[in-house]
C-alpha cells in the first residue's frame, strides 16, 4: 500500500546515503524503519504486563483458587 509521508531533506540525504551503500531503494530502508520501530513498540508493551503480578504479597495460584472458589 502506498502512504505519503513528509521527510526533511536532510533525512532523505542521509537515507540516499545508507541506501546507496547497500544497495537497496530508499523505500525499502524506509519499510524496514517502520517494521522495526512496530516490532520495538509491541515488545515494550508485552515488558509493561510482564511481572504485573510481581509487587502482590498473595502467590497468584492461591489467589486464582480462592477467585475461583467463589463461583
Amino acid at each position: 500500500m502506498r502512504t505519503l509521508v513528509d521527510i526533511g531533506e536532510d533525512d532523505l540525504k542521509a537515507l540516499d546515503t545508507i541506501a546507496a551503500t547497500e544497495n537497496v531503494s530508499r523505500a525499502s530502508l524506509i519499510r524496514k524503519a517502520v517494521s522495526v520501530f512496530l516490532d520495538q513498540n509491541s515488545l515494550s508493551e508485552r515488558r509493561q504486563a510482564f511481572g504485573l503480578w510481581g509487587d502482590r504479597k498473595v502467590d497468584g495460584l492461591a489467589y486464582q483458587e480462592e477467585m475461583r472458589g467463589e463461583w
